[in-house]
C-alpha cells in the first residue's frame, strides 16, 4: 500500500465524482487531504467520511471560474497544514450549456470552461510549485480526458482544455524535474459520476450498463480505480515517471477510442 504518512496533499474539486474517489485513496494511503471545491455540503461531507475512516482532511471552499481563488487555497492549506507535498488538479466542469459547435458557443461559455478546466491548473501549479522546492520534492497530477486525445462532438471548449492540459503536463514536466517535482496526468474514460449522470437521459442504471457494454473492460470505471492511480503516482515507487499520461479507461483508446457519441469523463 502507498504510504504517504505526513504529507499533505490539495484535490481540487475533491468533494465529489473523480475527485472525491482521489481525496478518499490519498487519505486512505495516509496524506491528510485538502479538499478545495465549491460546494460546502459536499466538502464537509467528504471531511466527515474521511475521519470517520481514520483519515484526515480539511476542506477549502473555492470557485475555480475566479482567478484568485487558487492562491487562497494554496496559501490557506499551506498555513493550517504547514506543507504541501502533492497536488491533484482536478476540478473540471462540461455544463449542459457548453454541448455546442463553436458557430453557438459564446465567449462566455468558453471562458467559464477554459477557466476551470485549464487556467486553474496553471495558477494552482504556479502557486503550489514554490512549497514544493522548499521540501526538495513534489507531486503534480493533473486530470485530464480521453478526450484530450479522441474528442466528440459538440464540446470544442472541453475538448480544447483536455488536450491542452495533456501538453501543459509534458511542459511543466521538463522545466522542473530538476527541482525533483514530478508532473504527470491521467486519462480517465468513462465513470460513474455526478459528471456523467447528469448527461443521461432516461434510466440511468440502464445507461450505465449500455455504456459499459462498449467499453472493453465490460463496464464503466468506479472512481477509487482513479484513486488508485493517482495515489501510486504520487509516490517514490513512480519516481522515474514525469511528463506522461496514463489512460484508466477500461480499453476504450486501446481499440482506438469512442465507436459511438457518448459522453466519458
Amino acid at each position: 500500500m502507498p504510504d504517504h504518512k505526513g504529507k499533505v496533499a490539495i484535490v481540487t474539486g475533491g468533494a465529489q465524482g473523480i475527485g472525491r474517489g482521489i481525496t478518499n485513496v490519498l487519505a486512505q494511503d495516509g496524506a491528510t487531504v485538502c479538499i478545495a471545491d465549491i460546494s460546502k455540503d459536499y466538502g464537509n461531507q467528504a471531511v466527515k467520511d474521511i475521519e470517520s475512516q481514520g483519515g484526515k482532511a480539511i476542506f477549502l471552499e473555492a470557485n475555480f471560474e475566479k482567478s484568485d481563488s487558487p492562491k487562497k487555497v494554496v496559501d490557506d492549506c499551506v498555513n493550517i497544514l504547514g506543507r504541501l507535498d502533492i497536488l491533484v488538479n482536478n476540478v473540471g466542469i462540461q455544463p449542459p450549456a457548453s454541448y455546442k459547435n463553436i458557430e453557438d458557443t459564446t465567449e462566455e461559455m468558453w471562458d467559464a470552461v477554459i477557466n476551470v478546466n485549464l487556467k486553474s491548473y496553471f495558477l494552482m501549479s504556479k502557486y503550489s510549485i514554490p512549497h514544493m522546492k522548499k521540501i526538495g520534492k513534489g507531486s503534480i497530477i493533473n486530470i485530464s480526458s480521453v478526450q484530450g486525445l479522441q474528442s466528440q462532438k459538440l464540446v470544442p471548449p472541453y475538448a480544447a482544455s483536455k488536450g491542452a492540459v495533456i501538453s501543459l503536463t509534458r511542459q511543466m514536466s521538463l522545466d522542473y524535474i530538476k527541482s525533483n517535482i514530478r508532473v504527470n496526468t491521467i486519462n480517465p474514460g468513462a465513470f460513474d459520476t455526478p459528471l456523467v449522470r447528469k448527461s443521461i437521459t432516461g434510466n440511468i442504471e440502464d445507461s450505465l450498463e449500455s455504456l459499459g457494454e462498449i467499453i472493453p473492460l465490460g463496464r464503466v470505471g468506479q472512481i477509487h480505480e482513479i484513486g488508485h492511480v493517482a495515489s501510486f503516482l504520487c509516490t517514490d515507487k513512480a519516481s522515474y515517471i514525469s511528463g506522461e499520461f496514463i489512460n484508466v479507461d477500461g480499453g476504450i483508446m486501446a481499440k482506438g477510442g469512442w465507436d459511438a457519441d457518448l459522453q466519458g469523463e
